[in-house]
């Protein structure tokens, strides 16, 4: 497949090769490039998508899509939302209420042939399912791609099958349904190693793998703090009504400004309920009882709470199609 796919794409690949967020010294600098890979995309794809989590780095992205369409009147992408089965409640309530709030339409992206199955058999997380019970395309990506030979395996969503299965065979089928050319995504350059070596327009064309399609990646220069800065001095006083415009750091939810509620700020209970980083209900803990912005972000690792994120198999996974 040419690299020059799709043919009417004009971006450069190699955007960001060899940087770090160290390149991008203020705030600022890391908004206005942002802005800029944001743009691009919107105007060099014909049918993008957002991979929208309900976390802060995508919620962030999403962000930015909503003010550069209508600073410069592009149509808003659809947002995809992976549907792994396992998430916590407040996630998806969080994504239904602010899809509403900017005008977002939303896609799931499911592998309804697993999800039928754990609703047929009553399943658990940790539950086993056989691999002869499930679809073609299901036992295809598990024999012959994933080279898993047990006849069973967890229904979890932080182990190599079930991540696989949960998460990167929903989103190549949602991709192929519609039409994607182009994923806008929120994955960031510090916070994990497999994705460090990312650019900023990130070619997926290899079609025995994925649908042929592009990354746009607008955020990989923010380091943690730095996406709760935007948030705090940026995302919410755009969003709220009644927010100081310049800006203002709560120490938790009872500590934001009179008249306002957790529930009127675009950024997720999760993270005011102490968790710091967002997986699944099953396998993800809060760090400790502080919101997530006011915790050690330099020394700390922001993915302690999840029990999945080896490095080894967010590569090996990465090069399957996940995000």
């Amino acid at each position: 497949m040419s690299s020059e796919f799709p043919e009417y794409v004009d971006v450069k690949y190699d955007d960001g090769e060899g940087e770090s967020p160290d390149d991008y010294p203020s705030l600022q600098h890391k908004i206005e490039k942002a802005i800029e890979v944001t743009k691009r995309g919107l105007e060099q794809y014909e049918n993008p998508a957002v991979m929208w989590t309900g976390g802060k780095d995508s919620t962030l992205t999403l962000y930015f899509i909503n003010e550069v369409a209508e600073e410069y009147g592009y149509d808003k992408p659809t947002a995809v939302f992976i549907d792994h089965y396992q998430h916590f409640d407040e996630i998806t309530d969080f994504v239904e209420h602010w899809a509403d709030e900017w005008d977002i339409d939303v896609v799931y992206a499911r592998n309804e042939d697993v999800g039928e199955y754990v609703d047929a058999n009553d399943l658990e997380p940790g539950d086993d399912i056989p691999i002869d019970a499930l679809g073609e395309q299901n036992q295809h990506h598990v024999r012959d791609i994933l080279e898993y030979e047990e006849d069973e395996f967890p229904f979890l969503l932080d182990t190599y099958v079930g991540n696989h299965l949960l998460k990167t065979v929903a989103l190549n089928n949602a991709l192929e349904d519609h039409g994607i050319d182009g994923v806008i995504s929120g994955v960031r350059w510090d916070e994990q190693e497999a994705r460090a070596d990312e650019t900023f327009f990130s070619p997926r064309h290899d079609p025995d793998i994925y649908p042929p399609h592009d990354r746009i990646q607008p955020i990989l220069q923010f380091a943690e703090r730095d996406v709760w800065d935007a948030f705090w001095y940026y995302v919410v006083p755009d969003s709220v009504e009644g927010y100081p415009e310049d800006g203002y750091v709560p120490d938790s939810a009872a500590d934001l400004p009179d008249g306002i509620e957790q529930a009127d700020v675009p950024i997720s209970p999760k993270y005011f309920a102490g968790f710091r980083s967002l997986g699944s209900e099953v396998s993800t803990e809060k760090t400790t009882g502080e919101p997530a912005w006011l915790q050690d972000l330099e020394n700390t690792t922001e993915r302690a709470g999840r029990a999945q994120d080896k490095e080894d198999l967010m590569e090996r996974l990465r090069d399957l199609g996940y995000m």
